[in-house]
């Protein structure tokens, strides 16, 4: 396929463009700048646009695209969270729309998940509160995708605890609930994550559906 990946150089970001171009996908990120730093993968296009304007969004998807991917996200501490996750969203759907690319796989959160019928992650009263505008805003962007009948969204929910780690190709698919393990724990290495991502991408499973992946 041929991939626009929006987001490309965050961690996340840069993982999920690694395996796409691993799987002989065309993937060409879009940056604020148009560059990524150290940017260590062969064959990655790189090209700068803003995910939060509806009009950039619609102008790079008319150029060909099978798909759309998202891993946008603020810079903790440094970005408003909201105008960011929501902002993306917005003008995903509409510059999506546009375009008449249907297809867009999103990086979500895990905030929105539940823990209990009608108890959300969010909820405890211990939920770090550096994420807590980050988790809502990721709530509110979910929202909007559900209700975006013209596209064939995929929103990805990581486990609680997403980091760096080794690749091991497995992973469990949830829906609305956390995935935790025998232990109790909620976690997923970013690698293991963007390989959920590309195989989502991939299959099609998951259609106008919010799914969470976790070990």
């Amino acid at each position: 396929m041929n991939i626009l990946l929006f987001g490309a150089s965050g961690h996340i970001g840069s993982a999920i463009a690694g395996e796409l171009l691993s799987r002989g996908h065309a993937v060409t990120g879009v940056t604020r700048t148009g560059e990524i730093a150290g940017n260590g993968h062969e064959g990655l296009k790189v090209i700068a646009g803003d995910a939060t304007d509806a009009d950039t969004v619609a102008e790079l998807s008319a150029a060909g695209y099978d798909a759309v991917a998202s891993a946008v996200g603020p810079k903790l501490g440094v970005d408003d969270d909201h105008k960011i996750i929501v902002g993306a969203a917005n003008a995903l759907i509409e510059g999506l729309t546009r375009s008449g690319v249907r297809r867009v796989v999103v990086l979500g959160g895990a905030g929105s998940l539940e823990v209990a019928p009608g108890v959300k992650v969010i909820d405890n009263p211990n939920f770090p509160a550096v994420w807590k505008q980050n988790a809502l805003a990721q709530s509110e962007a979910l929202a909007l995708y559900r209700q975006a009948g013209s596209l064939d969204w995929t929103f990805i929910s990581p486990a609680a605890q997403i980091e760096p780690g080794a690749r091991t190709g497995n992973y469990r698919i949830g829906g609305e609930q956390l995935l935790v393990d025998a232990e109790g724990k909620s976690q997923i290495s970013i690698a293991d994550y963007a390989v959920a991502f590309a195989d989502e991408l991939e299959r099609g499973d998951a259609i106008q559906a919010r799914i969470t992946v976790a070990y």
